[in-house]
This record gives structure tokens, C-alpha cells and sequence, in this order.
């Protein structure tokens, strides 16, 4: 019966990539962008011989690298130094490259200290460190990347950007896949945005990245069920920050370790009962979690001027991957959809692992309302990222 059954079922064929073509020049810089699913990363398999593509041919004239996954290929019992070794061998350096590149290695990854202890007593941004610092000294003709700037703190990751810029500058051809749109701005020469499998567009960085966020907007108001409508701005969302427990600008955290995120707004007129959310979806578009000022208890009435909020988090309970974050004010008695301001996907977010937490998904924090902005030099800072909206 089962096998009568299987003969009626029919199978739809689906493509990840169709009609796809284009060209990057030497020493040119190209990104790539789209929701998920588009076919980025299939992209990127393909260009590094991962797989073979159904129809078409790929002609690459040059030394290739690919670095798809930061730390592939470290084993836990090795020291980072043999690590190196390994993973260099891995992303096709010779020993002997390797032996002359590997103090500065170390110097990059700021490991001097602990490079000859065993990886599986890093923490996960030593990890990431180590790991990006090998990849960044390779000296291929194209270098291949995939999500591989949301590492450590501000300052590594400014020092990650510089150190592919001088890449580029030294006539590295460089594709580059992120959804971090402020590294894809800045590195980039040219953007091409991705939907379906399909090239939507392909040219100027600025231009193709505001296709996309604006693409990204209709996309989530098309998932509200048809409640959604154009947010009516009485109060506007101005920045948004998330800062580690130092105190310190970032956008990766580890899983229990705290987190903290300040969320400045303006108001243009006195609004009533309203609530500020900050939520964090995964990389399929899943709510994984959220912060909300309703934990305070009571209504929050603000009046013209500026302002800010801050959540507490005491320990990150979600699993590591990124996170694409939604900002926003909306009236509580109000339908779901009919917002003062919302940010969609205004953020992404690195959450890192941590060997001491297992697969949770609640984060503790707590919640205070502040009517003045949060001031930069209210934390000690080593560099600043921060969102700015209009």
C-alpha cells in the first residue's frame, strides 16, 4: 500500500539559483545581498567548487580562497598554534607560508599569550579571533567570504575591515556575502541584491541597499495578516546600541554573558500608554525573542522631546547564530501591525557560544525608562556602532 501511495506523490522541482550571470573584475569588490533563501550562500558553494552547477559554466582565472565558516577546521585538542598550522594547511597555505606569516598571526588575533594552549579553553571570541586572523593573511588573487565580520568586539571588527581593505587595495578580487549592510556599503564597489534565485538588481552599493531595505519593509508588513499600515511617526526611533558588560559598543555577545540595549527615540507630540520593543528573529524570520518595556508595570506616557530606554539583559539565552533585529514604538491598546515607528531588520546580531549554557531560549533582563538620551560617555567606549534612523 505504501508503495502504491509513494507512485501518486508528485515532486516539484526547485531551483536555488536560476539565470544567474555576471562578472567581478580584478580588483574589484562585489557583495551580495538578499533575504534568506535567496541563494547567496549557494553562490558562494558554487564559486569555490563546493558544488558543480545544473547548467551554465563558472570560469575563475586566479588563485581562489574561500573562507565560508570562521575556525572550520580547529580541533579542540590542539594548541592555537597547531591550529594554525592545520587550518592554514586547510584554506591552502604551505608550511612554509605559514612559518613566516605566524607571528603576525598571532599579533592580529591579540593571542600571544594563550597560542600555546589547547582551543577547547578559548572563549568563543579567542575562537572567532584566531580563526579570522588565519584567514586574513592569506593572499589568494579572489578571496571568497560569508558572514565572516560579525566577530569579536567594535575594535576587532574595525581591524577585520581594514585588514580586507588593504586586500582590496593590493588587487584582491573579493565577493563578499553579509547582512551586515554597513560593512557591504563600506567595502563594496558594486552590490548585487538577490530574490528568488534571481539577480533584482545589480549596481551602485547605496542604491541597491536601499532597493533592499525597502523590499525588506513590504516584506514584513506583508506577514502581519493584512493589519499592518504605514506607522503614523507621532514618536520616531532615532538609534539603537547594544553594548556587552564592559560597557563597550558591539554586536556580538556570547550565550550568558550580559547584554545591553539602549534604544533613543523622539517625540513630536504627548502620546499615552505607549510600549518600546526590541525583537530578535532568526535567520528563517522565527521570533526567538524579545525585549518590551511592559515589564515595567503600569503605562509609560511621554511627552515632547527625546528620550530613551534601556533593557538589561543578565545573561544572552539564545542559540548561538545571527539575529536580525527589529525595533520599534507602538501604542498597547493598539492592533497588532498599527505601530507609532518600526525599524524592520534595522540590526543584525551575533550570538557566539558558550560551552557553559545549553539550549535555552529565555533572557532574563530588567528595564528602565529614562527621559533624557543615553549619552555616549555614559559607558566607556573603544569605538561606536551605532544605527541611526530618519
Amino acid at each position: 500500500m505504501r508503495k502504491l501511495l509513494s507512485m501518486r506523490k508528485r515532486y516539484e522541482e526547485f531551483w536555488a539559483l536560476k539565470d544567474i550571470s555576471f562578472e567581478v573584475h580584478m580588483a574589484e569588490a562585489l557583495g551580495i545581498i538578499g533575504h534568506n533563501g535567496a541563494g547567496k550562500s549557494t553562490i558562494l558553494k558554487l564559486l569555490s567548487r563546493i558544488t558543480t552547477p545544473s547548467s551554465g559554466e563558472i570560469m575563475i582565472n586566479g588563485r581562489l580562497s574561500a573562507l565560508i565558516e570562521v575556525g572550520s577546521g580547529f580541533h579542540p585538542e590542539l594548541t592555537g598554534r597547531e591550529n594554525v598550522y592545520l587550518n592554514g594547511s586547510i584554506l591552502g597555505m604551505m608550511r612554509r607560508e605559514i612559518s613566516d606569516k605566524l607571528d603576525s598571526i598571532v599579533d592580529f588575533a591579540e593571542l600571544r599569550q594563550f597560542i600555546d594552549t589547547p582551543v577547547k579553553r578559548y572563549s568563543s571570541g579567542m575562537y572567532v579571533r584566531l580563526g579570522f586572523s588565519i584567514a586574513a593573511h592569506l593572499d589568494p588573487d579572489i578571496l571568497l567570504l560569508d558572514e565572516v565580520l560579525a566577530v569579536g568586539d567594535a575594535a576587532f571588527q574595525r581591524k577585520c575591515i581594514e585588514r580586507i581593505t588593504d586586500l582590496k587595495k593590493n588587487g584582491t578580487t573579493i565577493v563578499f556575502i553579509s547582512h551586515d549592510l554597513k560593512a557591504v556599503q563600506q567595502l563594496c564597489d558594486r552590490v548585487i541584491l538577490l530574490k528568488n534565485g534571481r539577480i533584482e538588481a545589480d549596481g551602485d552599493p547605496n542604491e541597491t541597499i536601499d532597493l533592499y531595505r525597502n523590499s525588506s519593509t513590504q516584506l514584513s508588513s506583508q506577514s502581519t495578516d493584512g493589519f499592518a499600515q504605514e506607522p503614523s511617526r507621532e514618536a520616531v526611533v532615532t538609534s539603537l546600541n547594544f553594548y556587552d558588560e564592559n560597557g563597550n559598543e558591539c554586536l556580538s555577545f556570547e550565550t550568558g554573558k550580559p547584554m545591553k540595549a539602549a534604544l533613543n527615540y523622539r517625540v513630536d507630540k504627548p502620546l499615552r500608554d505607549v510600549v518600546f520593543e526590541v525583537q530578535f528573529y532568526s535567520q528563517e524570520g522565527r521570533l526567538r525573542s524579545f525585549f518590551t518595556s511592559e515589564t515595567l508595570g503600569g503605562t509609560i506616557d511621554v511627552e515632547p522631546g527625546q528620550g530613551s530606554i534601556v533593557f538589561d539583559c543578565a545573561s544572552v539565552g539564545l542559540w548561538p547564530g545571527m539575529y536580525f533585529i527589529d525595533a520599534g514604538i507602538r501604542n498597547r491598546l493598539a492592533p497588532y501591525g498599527i505601530d507609532i515607528d518600526w525599524r524592520r531588520r534595522c540590526l543584525a546580531v551575533r550570538i557566539d557560544y558558550d560551552r557553559h549554557l545549553r539550549d535555552t531560549f529565555y533572557m532574563p533582563y530588567i528595564c528602565r525608562h529614562s527621559p533624557p538620551p543615553i549619552l555616549a560617555h555614559e559607558w566607556p567606549q573603544r569605538s561606536t556602532i551605532t544605527q541611526h534612523f530618519s
